[in-house]
């Protein structure tokens, strides 16, 4: 066999040099860094605990989750993803378990801390996300954990701080102590400086007597703040309602939208007074509107004294019967004739606008209906009621006198007439069952005594009173009378 002497082809070249010199170019593809250095690099893994990040280290760099973020229990996948890249601080090269320890908060908070304090010096504002709440106020994110005060976090103090977060706000720089890793927010300071113009120029346009829509945004015990746009005014807690309330909660909450009536504004102190009820019907107006001397109501007994009792007839609104209109007979003490709480049936006999003060009485309502009568006079109970100048009975809209019909058309006039009927007709019933359970009851007392019941005398009654004949009334027209035949008929069918 022929030797082959062939020289073999070199396929690579020691372009390094020695041996020296190889160890010198592997150093140079390791990065140098120290602890407390940042570095940056790719996210390779994610576990439910850590984040392994490549930093072009020998080992890859170790992020334990509670370095991930400034929140706190936060989940890594919600934080990172495989194949971000991302800057972290060098916590220390080599832990007792030889790990590169990473913190990506920490280096959020070395780079965030830089900016911060060119905002501080150059009074500027700062915007982040509230991540939480806690005691004394909210932590807003801004690069680092920053602490908003609840008393700064508005114009005026917020009680509830929940709902706030989620939400981005800006604030402007209090305090800013790195030592202490102290930031201070104020989100108060940075509404008064941007709205200050806003505000001086909405105030100027603001005048006594306008209406104005709003949204509640506190609640007080002394009364409610209403948004007017941008610019807050106060309904104290006497003008939110008609009635007496313990708690503005009990007529408003946050978020309501709200018609107001301005009260005043004082331009110096910047403040403005608002109310709600002025833009609500006066319970008293509406029931003086609504009701005229001689109607029978229904109410509860709130109150006994010792010269009659209070009866509730009304939301918001008493009237008083007297001790000599509580029955027939001498009463000493009211209690004996009614109890608290009881529902009772009172005619109203007068109404004082002014005073504010409501007559009733219990024995003329008790007397002036016969629970065994069928003649029901609709007036007497509430209905509606209206007569021209010679007294005559002015009839619904709609309704034909010559043919005791509706007319066609009027089909939501004659439901609403119906309606008021029908309420009047089922008060007269309650009344009627009212007065024969006091006349049992009367008479059952009476037989305890051994006695016989004094015959009640039936009082004569006024023009609503369907024994009435005078003309006009509602009980003596004979057309429409027949209109009350035929709804009756009708409701029987």
């Amino acid at each position: 066999m022929a030797e082959n002497n062939t020289e073999v082809t070199k396929v690579a070249i020691n372009d390094i040099g020695t041996e020296e010199d190889f160890i010198k170019a592997v150093d140079s593809t390791i990065k140098n860094f120290d602890d407390g250095d940042l570095v940056e690099g790719t996210v390779v893994k994610i576990d439910h605990d850590e984040v392994l990040l490549d930093i072009g280290y020998k080992t890859e760099g170790v992020i334990p989750s509670r370095e991930l973020s400034i929140k706190k229990d936060v989940d890594p996948d919600e934080v990172v993803e495989v194949g971000d890249t991302i800057e972290a601080l060098v916590v220390t090269k080599e832990d007792k378990e030889g790990r590169l320890i990473l913190s990506k908060k920490r280096a959020q908070y070395e780079r965030a801390w830089g900016e911060i304090e060119k905002i501080k010096d150059a009074d500027g504002v700062v915007e982040g996300t509230v991540i939480e709440a806690v005691k004394g106020g909210l932590i807003v994110d801004i690069g680092l954990r920053g602490f908003l005060p609840a008393s700064l976090v508005e114009m005026r103090r917020v009680r509830d701080l929940s709902p706030y977060i989620g939400q981005k706000i800006k604030a402007k720089i209090l305090e800013l102590d790195k030592n202490r890793n102290n930031v201070v927010l104020s989100r108060r300071q940075y509404l008064e400086e941007t709205q200050s113009e806003v505000r001086e120029t909405f105030l100027s346009q603001l005048k006594k007597g306008q209406i104005r829509e709003g949204v509640v945004s506190s609640i007080v015990n002394f009364g409610a703040f209403v948004d007017l746009g941008g610019v807050d005014g106060l309904i104290h807690v006497s003008e939110l309602s008609w009635k007496h309330i313990d708690h503005p909660s009990e007529v408003v909450k946050v978020g309501d939208k709200v018609t107001v009536e301005v009260l005043d504004v004082d331009l110096d102190r910047e403040r403005i007074s608002l109310s709600l009820k002025a833009t609500q019907e006066d319970p008293w107006q509406r029931f003086a509107r609504t009701h005229v001397p001689g109607q029978i109501v229904k109410g509860k007994v709130t109150k006994i004294v010792q010269f009659g009792v209070f009866i509730s007839v009304e939301d918001g609104i008493e009237g008083l019967v007297h001790i000599s209109e509580l029955a027939n007979r001498h009463v000493e003490n009211p209690e004996t004739v009614v109890k608290p709480g009881e529902e009772v049936f009172v005619k109203v006999i007068d109404v004082d606008l002014d005073r504010r003060r409501i007559s009733l009485s219990l024995k003329q309502a008790n007397d002036s209906v016969d629970p065994a009568s069928e003649d029901f006079d609709p007036a007497l109970y509430g209905m509606p009621a209206e007569y021209d100048e010679q007294g005559n009975y002015k009839y619904p809209e709609g309704f034909d006198p010559e043919t005791n019909e509706w007319i066609p058309g009027f089909e939501k006039q004659r439901e609403e007439w119906e309606a008021q009927y029908a309420a009047a007709h089922d008060l007269w019933e309650q009344h009627k069952e009212f007065v024969a359970k006091e006349l049992e009851n009367a008479a059952a007392s009476a037989a305890e005594d051994g006695q016989a019941p004094k015959e009640e005398k039936v009082e004569e009654v006024s023009n609503y009173s369907s024994e009435n004949t005078s003309t006009g009334t509602l009980a003596d027209s004979d057309q429409l009378a027949a209109l009350r035949d035929q709804l009756l008929g009708q409701n029987k069918k």
